[in-house]
């Protein structure tokens, strides 16, 4: 294809946003140069308020997967995205009311701590592997899909764009720690929303307006959203979304790292709720824009396809290649686009190295080395940032051949999030599962989601699952492009039109179940964990809603945990040291009856005082 070129104020607004987002990492470095400790670098010193932790959450993990990945997916497969809101207002209730209590009242920094405190230091370690491996092989698909974007509308060297990604996320990252990620994101955030409406605006004039757009839609049959088929092969139904969209999007909010790790940087309980809730409206909003873009887009090439034509050589081209189509003769709002893509991309992977460098240095470092000083653990954590941006981008290379970005970046955190969401399930929600049941189930629901997951990449689902809408050439002009049919299998297995054509979507659901089952079975079989050695606040009484009106019920399915001896406020407001035998705990061994208080924790406000951050040392 013939590639077009920026021009000089295209250059200015895309080299703008880099040179903001360096600057916001400058700026807390020198702002924050006197509060050196690895709690103020990791987690902002638990001050911060919800609405930059909204805007960060969303920029996060709305990257260049949805701006490039999700109006691709549209234009080819139809607007059946929409029911992702659906799951998304799923994931952030559960988040919020399931899982967040626990960590929040924890006082925990890596959400892997919580399964030291619950089961043992195998369990911990076992998920601080494969979080860390979930997190590179993502983070290569995120800095991998705006370097293809800007290798399509400028020619720049598709890897010089990677390395120039992963470099400015590492310095930000690197200088300003937490901080500096959060107010980036929050900047990241709005620029993804600007560049968003500037397309649809133009787009759909470009089209003839908004209402001829959605004509179009309907008549492409991009428009049929709903369909209930129950088939669990099928790429794309109302449950495979609904459900299977749930549990994916569960695993990567829910028991995350990234996201809980800004939820407990709230000053208080109440702010990181809101900051879910207020989260969830920028996750719709996004989302919508994104579809409409697809819709527009499929509007003005519906009877010509870049695509099949071959004017572009992969789907997820498609979207900068229609910016350069609307923008030509408009200097400058190509650059916004390009800037819009790679915000959304500079907040996952400063998100995703952030979150590396915490569990790494809470996991391992400090089990090695526990009487660091301050100085030490602050240049440590910062040494670490410099490691995870360089693998994270070297992993680019890999996702170069993974395909579509959207499938790519939802099954990866499918593989891994899943059988993750299963095992922090067990330790919250069954107080009898004991270690060797959370591990066992681990292992299984990862084998299970990497197995199937493993066998789809090598054996693709074919068409009459995946049901690609039709797409036309007949208005393009005469090309002499040909193209060639790669070598077709002679045989396929017989698990390849079955289990390997499972929807990508329900990758995270198999891991999780397989996780359950195994953990509840092995659990039983091994010998039930003791009720009176879990500390109350490692366990969420979910069965209250259902055993609401027996108290005799109810305290049968907490498995002894004390939660009827007194409220977790009362306890709380215990008056002794939580904190203090948690890190005991963590150092020397898991001793449950060391656990008692948080310090400096307000039951009242649900919060840390400053004290707290003055008198906590690492």
């Amino acid at each position: 294809m013939a590639v077009k070129s920026f021009e000089a104020w295209d250059y200015v607004v895309f080299a703008g946003l880099f040179v903001i987002s360096s600057g916001i990492g400058v700026f807390f470095a020198i702002k924050e140069r006197k509060k050196a400790t690895s709690r103020e670098f990791l987690v902002g010193g638990r001050q911060m308020s919800f609405g930059p932790v909204a805007l960060s959450l969303t920029a996060s993990f709305m990257s260049a997967v949805t701006v490039l990945g999700t109006p691709a997916e549209v234009y080819r497969f139809g607007a059946s995205f929409f029911l992702f809101i659906i799951s998304y207002a799923f994931v952030v209730f559960f988040t919020s009311e399931l899982f967040l209590p626990v960590f929040y009242r924890s006082g925990i920094t890596s959400t892997y701590e919580y399964l030291q405190l619950r089961f043992n230091k195998p369990v911990r370690y076992a998920a601080t592997v494969i979080y860390i491996v979930q997190t590179v092989l993502y983070t290569g698909v995120v800095v991998y899909a705006p370097a293809l974007a800007l290798n399509q509308v400028t020619g720049f060297d598709l890897w010089a764009s990677v390395f120039a990604t992963g470099i400015v996320c590492t310095f930000y990252c690197s200088l300003g720690g937490l901080k500096a990620v959060v107010w980036t994101d929050a900047f990241q955030m709005v620029v993804m929303i600007v560049g968003f409406l500037t397309v649809l605006i133009q787009g759909s004039s470009h089209a003839g307006g908004f209402h001829n757009v959605l004509e179009q839609a309907r008549n492409g049959s991009r428009l049929n959203v709903v369909d209930f088929d129950v088939d669990p092969l099928r790429r794309h139904t109302f449950w495979t979304i609904t459900v299977g969209g749930t549990f994916t999007w569960l695993g990567i909010y829910g028991v995350n790292q990234s996201t809980i790790q800004r939820c407990i940087s709230c000053k208080t309980e109440k702010h990181a709720k809101l900051a879910l809730y207020c989260n969830l409206l920028g996750l719709w909003l996004i989302a919508v824009c994104a579809i409409f873009c697809g819709l527009i887009m499929y509007s003005n090439f519906k009877d010509c396809d870049p695509w099949t034509s071959g004017a572009i050589s992969a789907p997820d081209q498609l979207m900068p290649y229609f910016v350069m189509e609307i923008f030509a003769t408009m200097p400058g709002l190509p650059g916004l686009f390009v800037a819009c893509a790679f915000s959304g991309t500079l907040s996952t992977v400063a998100a995703s190295i952030n979150a590396l460098a915490t569990v790494t240095f809470e996991d391992f470092v400090k089990s090695c080395f526990p009487h660091l000083s301050d100085k030490k653990s602050t240049w440590i954590s910062k040494g670490l940032c410099l490691l995870f941006g360089i693998l994270c981008t070297s992993m680019a290379v890999v996702a170069s051949f993974m395909g579509s970005v959207v499938q790519a970046a939802l099954s990866i955190l499918g593989m891994c999030g899943g059988p993750m969401l299963g095992l922090f399930t067990l330790g919250i929600v069954f107080p009898f599962v004991n270690w060797k049941g959370a591990l066992g189930g681990l292992l299984t629901g990862i084998t299970l989601s990497f197995w199937v997951a493993i066998g789809a990449f090598v054996y693709p689902a074919p068409e009459s699952k995946t049901l690609p809408l039709p797409l036309s050439t007949e208005l393009c002009a005469p090309s002499n492009i040909t193209t060639t049919v790669g070598p077709q299998l002679s045989s396929r297995p017989p698990l390849a039109d079955t289990w390997y054509s499972l929807s990508y979507l329900y990758y995270s659901a198999v891991g999780f179940l397989g996780c359950i089952i195994a953990g509840l079975i092995i659990s039983l079989v091994t010998g039930r964990q003791r009720g009176k050695d879990i500390d109350p606040l490692l366990i969420r009484p979910v069965c209250n809603l259902f055993c609401f009106w027996s108290k005799k019920y109810k305290t049968l399915c907490w498995c002894g945990v004390q939660h009827d001896q007194e409220t977790e406020e009362d306890y709380l407001d215990s008056g002794s040291t939580w904190k203090q035998g948690a890190e005991s705990a963590l150092q020397n061994g898991f001793k449950q009856e060391s656990l008692a208080q948080i310090p400096d924790y307000n039951s009242k406000d649900k919060n840390y005082s400053n004290s707290a951050q003055k008198t906590t040392h690492f």
